[in-house]
């Protein structure tokens, strides 16, 4: 009982994608829809959404420490510098996707991030300019009510790829807006809604 004299509930409600294994479940509880400002995390989750396309998340997820010994804990300058010769090599590697053209994104990634900090200050003051630097606060009931895409993450895209990223379709940059907090699309009913609301 609460202090009211009322039931606790004995489950959290969350957003449903998060029953698919113990790892997902922690993902959403912990970083899922928390607004993220740090420049290397930032461009840890462009890449990995690039990994994702044609597969799921929980696919990547469980690849997600691979990937960072793979590519230096995703640190922009080392990855940049990568020769032809080491990304080859990874493609060995049965602990990431190995798909060729998504390897030698993460090193034009790399580049084309580190020409954004130049001009900009920061991948973070760049990218949530897009959302005016503040979150947008959805307010979905049904995971059929999220979309896919949204106008501002066809301009991300857009000008993602002008830029040289690749592997940055409208539907990828929703997915990054959304794992990075840009975007609050917990369903109002999952315990996870209010907590991310409060962050900025």
């Amino acid at each position: 009982m609460d202090v009211n004299g009322d039931p606790v509930p004995t489950t959290r409600i969350r957003c449903s994608w998060a029953a698919d294994g113990e790892l997902m479940q922690a993902y959403h509880d912990s970083e899922w829809g928390v607004p993220l400002h740090d420049d290397q995390l930032l461009f840890e989750f462009l890449c990995l959404e690039g990994a994702q396309a044609g597969l799921s998340w929980r696919t990547v997820l469980h690849k997600r420490d691979h990937y960072r010994r793979a590519f230096h804990d995703f640190d922009m300058a080392r990855v940049a510098a990568m020769k032809d010769r080491e990304l080859e090599k990874l493609l060995l590697d049965p602990g990431l996707i190995r798909n060729r053209l998504k390897i030698s994104s993460v090193r034009d990634n790399a580049k084309a991030a580190l020409e954004l900090v130049r001009e900009h200050g920061s991948l973070d003051t760049y990218l949530w300019s897009f959302v005016d630097g503040k979150p947008v606060r959805n307010t979905w009931h049904s995971r059929s009510d999220v979309p896919a895409t949204t106008p501002a993450s066809d301009r991300m895209s857009k000008a993602l790829k002008r830029r040289g990223f690749r592997f940055v379709g409208s539907t990828i940059c929703y997915a990054f807006m959304q794992a990075t907090g840009m975007v609050n699309d917990h369903l109002v009913e999952c315990f996870r809604h209010k907590a991310c609301a409060s962050k900025r």
